[in-house]
């Protein structure tokens, strides 16, 4: 008897009519290729868990998706698309964009011995982002507001990078004058950049 999530079964229901036997199908391919899988909710999607996360389906407006954890390491089993979409079976719109259910079937299979082998799937580190340059009229400033100085120092960089865009992104020379008083203002109240919307 597979392990279901009754979240799954509200999620279908309300997924748009086109998508419900997709999703349905799905979920039944899943269940017998893989008996042991367990399901979930991720991301607020529907998951399918074995040995660790395995795969995930979803729907859209218009289309749903079908993916793997390791996608990447299936690709010679795995369907050519067009249509590029979450998941590795491209914008699926009705049953016949889904391979037959053997077919399907051979894939969860494949996707399982890895999870069973404990395969892990090397990501590729994320890009550092560029050293922050404050501009020279915000240093300038600051620097005329020891408090608002010191302040700026202590805040992390997301909190640093958050004024400098703001400051930086005004298009007019009187809009940015006037962000530059305000941010000024708020840093050395200790204030980040949006602190008005957090609790």
């Amino acid at each position: 008897m597979p392990t279901t999530d009754p979240r799954v079964d509200d999620y279908i229901q309300k997924a748009a009519p086109f998508a419900q036997p997709i999703l349905i199908r799905i979920r039944k391919v899943v269940h017998e290729a893989c008996p042991d899988v367990q399901e979930t909710m991720k991301w607020s999607f529907p998951h399918f868990d074995y040995k660790g996360i395995f795969c995930g389906m979803a729907s859209f407006k218009q289309h749903a998706t079908f993916g793997f954890w390791k996608g990447s390491l299936l690709a010679e089993k795995l369907p050519k698309v067009d249509e590029k979409a979450m998941g590795q079976f491209g914008r699926i719109t009705s049953l016949a964009d889904l391979p037959a259910e053997r077919a399907l079937a051979r894939i969860i299979k494949a996707a399982a011995k890895l999870n069973d082998a404990g395969v892990k799937v090397v990501r590729a580190p994320k890009a550092k982002k560029p050293a922050l340059r404050p501009p020279a009229d915000l240093m300038a400033a600051l620097k005329k507001k020891p408090k608002a100085l010191a302040a700026f120092k202590a805040f992390s960089p997301s909190q640093q990078r958050d004024y400098v865009e703001w400051v930086t992104e005004a298009r007019q020379e009187a809009t940015r004058a006037s962000r530059l008083a305000t941010a000024v203002s708020w840093i050395a109240e200790g204030k980040p950049r949006n602190w008005k919307y957090m609790k």
